[in-house]
This record gives structure tokens, C-alpha cells and sequence, in this order.
């Protein structure tokens, strides 16, 4: 990762706290990259072109192609993974 880009922090929506570049690549469960990494970041650099030199061919297709879910499933899911715990 590029240093500019290591050192800057985003507020991430969904943690409402800052967070490095380097966490959104690998927040997953399966260690991949979040869902809105695009969304979060193409106002500070030029985040297409980042995560399609540093994501295989199928990871980045599958990373822009991915359709967001809707809040009510989302939340179902959440509580599903915190029954789990």
C-alpha cells in the first residue's frame, strides 16, 4: 500500500469511527475487501484503480458487481451472527 493512502483515516459509516484503508481492505469475514470500500473512498484517490491492481481479476468483478442488501436482511443477519456468539 502506498503511504499517502496508508496514513489517511476515513470515517466509516458503518463503525461511525475512523478507520485506515488497510482495515476497509480486509474487514470481511472471508478477509476481503468491505462492500463500500468504493463508496467511501473515491474522494480521496482513485480507488478503482488501487483495488484493481491489488485484488485479483474475480475479487475486484465481484466487489463492483456486488448488489447491496436491503437494511431489513442486513439487520436480520446481524442478529442471526450475534445469536451465534
Amino acid at each position: 500500500m502506498e503511504p499517502e493512502i496508508e496514513n489517511q483515516n476515513r470515517r466509516c459509516p458503518r463503525l461511525g469511527s475512523p478507520v485506515p484503508l488497510s482495515y476497509c481492505m480486509k474487514c470481511n469475514d472471508n478477509h476481503r475487501p468491505c462492500g463500500k470500500v468504493i463508496d467511501c473512498w473515491w474522494e480521496f484517490f482513485d480507488i478503482k484503480s488501487y483495488l484493481e491492481k491489488n485484488l485479483s481479476t474475480e475479487d475486484f468483478t465481484e466487489l463492483v458487481n456486488q448488489k447491496p442488501q436491503d437494511k431489513i436482511t442486513s439487520i436480520l443477519e446481524l442478529i442471526e451472527k450475534a445469536k451465534n456468539r
